[in-house]
């Protein structure tokens, strides 16, 4: 590869990925809400809060409803996905837009226009996911939400699982060194930025015995649409309970 396009892949990469669409669709859609760079969610049937430190596709599912939160959700998809896609096909032989998808999740968690407050990278490590290989991003997605639920019985694994699940997916799908560097550097930035989430959560989680693995669905936007998939999957079955 060649040095100068790997750094304008990361530049760029980085810079596109840190265009915060959270910020930009709760002013176009909602410009009297005030953005804040964190907020609590009550958990159901608890006196319990979680404080979430992202402005996200969960902010605005939170704050603004649920379909604003999913638009959001895909815009953060496509703005990884749409360079990457360009780079792939530039150079298809040099994994360029692998640079570029990795530096895109960067910059979604730490962007350099709000002061490195962005979200958590689930949707862009999804988005660069996806132009490696569809299949895998449901298989993944889908995997990490059984396995959570269902198996392990809990929302934040079921939460993080499919990101996880990407590093053993690539290395055993291509047996290419930069899709599995890609892979384990996109967890590294995940698991870091989730790091204030998963010390909430467990304080918690030792202070309040949730029988139920869905009693703390009400952490994210993305936490609600796995209870509602894994209802329909019939992995999930009572309601919500504490």
């Amino acid at each position: 590869m060649h040095p100068l396009i790997v750094i304008a892949a990361a530049v760029g990469g980085y810079l596109i990925g840190a265009v915060s669409m959270a910020r930009i669709v709760t002013r176009v859609v909602s410009p009297s809400t005030k953005i804040t760079d964190t907020f609590e969610v009550g958990l159901e049937g608890s006196d319990k809060t979680l404080t979430l430190g992202t402005v996200s596709a969960s902010w605005v599912s939170h704050h603004i409803g649920s379909g604003w939160g999913f638009l959001t959700y895909v815009l953060d998809m496509l703005k990884i996905v749409i360079p990457a896609v360009a780079l792939r096909k530039i150079w298809p032989a040099e994994p360029y837009f692998l640079v570029a998808a990795a530096a895109g999740v960067a910059g979604h968690i730490w962007p350099v226009y709000y002061r490195f407050k962005g979200g958590r990278g689930i949707s862009a490590i999804y988005g660069g996911f996806l132009v490696i290989d569809w299949v895998g991003f449901l298989i993944c997605s889908l995997g990490g939400m059984f396995l959570g639920l269902a198996v392990l019985r809990d929302v934040l694994a079921a939460y993080m699982a499919g990101v996880l699940l990407l590093i053993p997916w690539v290395f055993f799908k291509t047996h290419n060194a930069a899709y599995v560097i890609y892979a384990v550097v996109v967890n590294v930035f995940f698991v870091i930025a989730m790091l204030p989430e998963i010390r909430n959560y467990e304080r918690i989680k030792r202070e309040q015995k949730w029988d139920d693995p869905a009693a703390v669905i009400e952490l994210s936007g993305m936490g609600r649409g796995l209870l509602k998939m894994g209802r329909k999957l019939g992995l999930i079955k009572k309601k919500t309970t504490v």
